[in-house]
């Protein structure tokens, strides 16, 4: 594929710094985790996609730079008009998201979402799924200012996470928001398990998608026992073929028409020059971007 556009994620900043290298079969030097450009050749006995498609999907690496190549399987299409440089931050906010809401989660309409960072990537997208499928939405950030931009786009309730973290205290203002919380998807990781565990509602589903604030956490075993709750941890990168191919294929069914449809768009806090990559990877850095910084690679 030509790429058009690359966006960049917390993934990348890890594999810049050392902290976490590529699969064997992605280049150890070029980092980027999605894509969407047009493809230009297909290997034997590829039917689908063809030449000139429009497509966009996940990598293992690679996918910041003019050319990527992938599995035909991995591919999905981009709907007709949806832009080739803003698509390439779709795949992976929107294929993680839903995954984890729905594949793993098993979200129902009406049930009560949770997400923490709701300004990030994967945060904004939450969201936005969530509304999609009538589902209330309440959402944490450590800056009141992502609180109030993600009110802008169908956040319900926005609560300030304290510094120093106080998980129970999280907890109590999560719940007097609007109530216990069915399916929580965690972006943050380490002590904000504790908030999970105790926002969550009967039978809550829990989802471990990130661990920006550590990967161990205390976990309050009595209270998941009395909730009957279910804890999910889960990662994308490092899936055989086979279940990327899946989730890649359950995103195209129930995401895509959602994205051609305009029901739902990703959000983009900047679009940078691939010659400028070193400026991008200091806004995502800062913690200070609101959605998606996305690379044009044309």
């Amino acid at each position: 594929m030509r790429v058009h556009g690359a966006g960049l994620n917390r993934a990348d900043l890890l594999q810049r710094a050392g902290l976490y290298p590529p699969p064997a079969d992605a280049p150890p030097d070029i980092p980027g985790v999605e894509y969407a450009g047009v493809v230009e050749a297909v290997g034997d006995g590829v039917d689908d996609p063809v030449v000139g498609d429009r497509v966009f999907g996940l990598v293992g690496g690679g996918g910041q730079a003019e050319y990527v190549r992938t599995r035909a399987s991995h591919c999905a299409a981009v709907p007709d008009g949806f832009d080739l440089v803003v698509a390439g931050g779709v795949p992976e906010t929107f294929i993680t998201a839903h995954d984890a809401m729905r594949t793993q989660a098993g979200l129902r309409a009406g049930e009560r979402v949770l997400v923490h960072a709701v300004g990030s990537g994967v945060g904004t997208t939450v969201l936005q799924l969530a509304k999609a499928w009538g589902c209330p939405c309440v959402g944490t950030s450590r800056q009141q200012s992502k609180l109030d931009d993600a009110a802008g786009i169908g956040l319900d309730a926005g609560v300030l996470a304290p510094s120093p973290l106080d998980p129970r205290a999280l907890a109590d203002a999560i719940t007097a928001a609007g109530g216990p919380c069915d399916v929580t998807i965690d972006l943050v990781g380490g002590a904000y398990l504790e908030t999970d565990v105790h926002a969550a509602a009967l039978k809550g589903r829990i989802v471990l998608v990130g661990t920006l604030a550590g990967g161990s956490a205390t976990f309050p075993i009595l209270a998941a026992m009395g909730k009957r709750l279910t804890v999910f941890g889960t990662v994308l990168r490092s899936r055989s073929d086979e279940e990327k191919a899946a989730a890649t294929d359950a995103f195209a069914v129930e995401v895509v028409p959602l994205l051609g449809a305009g029901g739902v768009d990703p959000v983009v806090h900047e679009v940078v020059p691939l010659a400028d990559a070193e400026r991008a990877y200091e806004l995502v850095a800062s913690d200070a971007t609101f959605g998606k910084v996305i690379l044009d690679c044309r």
